[in-house]
C-alpha cells in the first residue's frame, strides 16, 4: 500500500468481463471463535480515538476529533496518541496501552483509529485477545487496520468495522452508512456504488464485473497489502466460503500481482465464495511501463478461480466509502454491483 501518493489518482483502463457464470458456495460459520457483536453506539456515547499505525499529525487529529463529535460522540484521546517514533505514533508499548486501555475503560463505548499508516501489525503478538473478548466494543478503521481487525476476529469472534479512519472525509454517503451500521442498526441492507463514484472522471472509480454471479457467505477482508503480510502468520483469516473484500492505493500492477500471488500461494483463497474489490485508486503503471492494466492484472490473477468477482465497490482510499463489517452474512452480486449485509452488525 503505498500512501505517498494517496491524492494522486491515475486513470485505468478496463477490458470487458468474463462470460463464465460462477456458483455459490454456502455461508460457514466462524472457523475459530463464536461470532461475537459489540453494543451499537449511540449519540452521546465517548469513543476513545487512538492511532495503533502511524504518527498523526494535528490537523489531522482535529479533523478526526471534529468528526467524532459531529456524529454526536464524545471523544477520549488516547494517553500517547501525540506520541511519536519515526513512522509510527509513539512505541509499540504506547500504542498497544492505549488500545488495551480503551478496550478495558468501561466508559469508553467504541474505538475509532485516527489514522492508518504502519504499525499495527508489529502490535498483533503481544495484544490481550481475552481482555477484548471479555469487552467487546466497536473498532473501526481501514488500510493498516486491517491487520487488528482480523486478527482480533479470528481470536475473538469480534466483529471489527472497515470504515473510514477519524482523519477521513466524512461525506454524507460515508455519514449515511455509519448510521446504518453502527447507529441505527439494520438488517438486509443492499449496499450500491457512490453515486459521485459512478460519475467519476477517473475510470478506476467506475465498477465493473469481471466475473458474473451471486456468492453469498461471511464477509472478510480489508486492504491488500495488509492481507498479503498476514499470509503464512497465524493471523490470517480463513477464505473458505467467505466473501473476501480487498482494496488499495498507490501499488502498481505488478506490486498487485505479486500480493495476489501471494495470497494464492499462501492461502486458501481458492475456497473464497465470492471476491469484492474496492477502488484501488492510484494504481495504474506509468505511461511509458512494460505493464499490464490494473484491469488485466487483476483479471489474470482472480478471474480464473471462477467465483463471482467484481470491482469499484465504494470502499478504499477514497471519500465516499461505505462501512464494512468483518464476519457478518452477506451476498455478493457481480452484476448488481450490490453487496447485501444479511444481518445487523451490532446488538440493538
Amino acid at each position: 500500500m503505498n500512501r505517498r501518493n494517496f491524492s494522486k489518482i491515475a486513470a485505468t483502463s478496463t477490458t470487458g468481463f468474463l462470460p463464465f457464470l460462477a456458483t455459490a458456495k454456502p455461508v460457514a460459520a466462524d472457523d475459530f471463535c463464536k461470532k461475537k457483536k459489540p453494543q451499537r453506539l449511540k449519540a452521546g456515547d465517548t469513543i476513545g480515538l487512538i492511532t495503533p499505525g502511524s504518527f498523526i499529525a494535528d490537523d489531522g487529529l482535529k479533523k478526526a476529533t471534529e468528526h467524532l463529535e459531529n456524529l454526536g460522540f464524545k471523544v477520549q484521546l488516547g494517553e500517547h496518541i501525540r506520541a511519536k517514533r519515526g513512522f509510527n505514533a509513539g512505541t509499540d508499548a504506547e500504542r498497544l496501552h492505549d488500545l488495551h486501555a480503551m478496550f478495558a475503560d468501561k466508559n469508553i463505548a467504541g474505538i475509532w483509529c485516527a489514522r492508518g499508516g504502519y504499525g499495527c501489525s508489529r502490535l498483533l503478538e503481544n495484544i490481550d485477545y481475552q481482555l477484548i473478548k471479555k469487552n467487546p466494543k466497536v473498532l473501526m478503521g481501514y488500510s493498516d487496520i486491517t491487520a487488528l481487525s482480523l486478527a482480533i476476529y479470528k481470536k475473538t469472534g469480534l466483529i471489527g468495522f472497515h470504515g473510514p479512519v477519524g482523519a477521513s472525509d466524512f461525506t454524507e454517503y460515508t455519514v449515511a452508512h455509519i448510521q446504518k451500521i453502527l447507529l441505527q442498526p439494520q438488517a438486509n441492507i443492499e449496499i450500491q456504488p457512490a453515486p459521485e463514484n459512478i460519475a467519476h472522471e477517473d475510470t478506476a472509480y467506475h465498477p465493473k464485473t469481471i466475473v458474473s454471479g451471486r456468492a453469498e457467505g461471511e464477509l472478510i477482508g480489508g486492504n491488500l497489502s495488509l492481507l498479503a503480510a498476514l499470509a503464512g502468520t497465524d493471523y490470517a483469516p480463513n477464505f473458505k466460503n467467505k466473501i473476501v473484500f480487498m482494496e488499495d492505493i498507490g501499488e502498481q500492477p505488478y506490486r498487485i500481482d505479486r500480493m495476489l500471488t501471494q495470497l494464492r500461494q499462501g492461502t486458501n483463497l481458492q475456497e473464497a465464495s465470492g471476491i469484492a474489490l474496492g477502488i484501488f485508486a492510484d494504481c495504474e503503471a506509468p505511461k511509458d511501463a512494460s505493464s499490464l492494466t490494473l484491469m488485466e492484472t487483476l483479471t489474470d490473477r482472480l478471474a480464473d478461480l471462477k467465483i463471482p468477482l467484481v470491482y469499484g465497490l465504494s470502499f478504499g482510499h477514497i471519500s465516499h466509502q461505505i462501512t464494512l463489517p468483518i464476519g457478518v452474512d452477506a451476498v455478493l452480486d457481480a452484476d448488481k454491483f450490490s453487496l447485501t449485509l444479511l444481518e445487523k452488525a451490532v446488538l440493538a
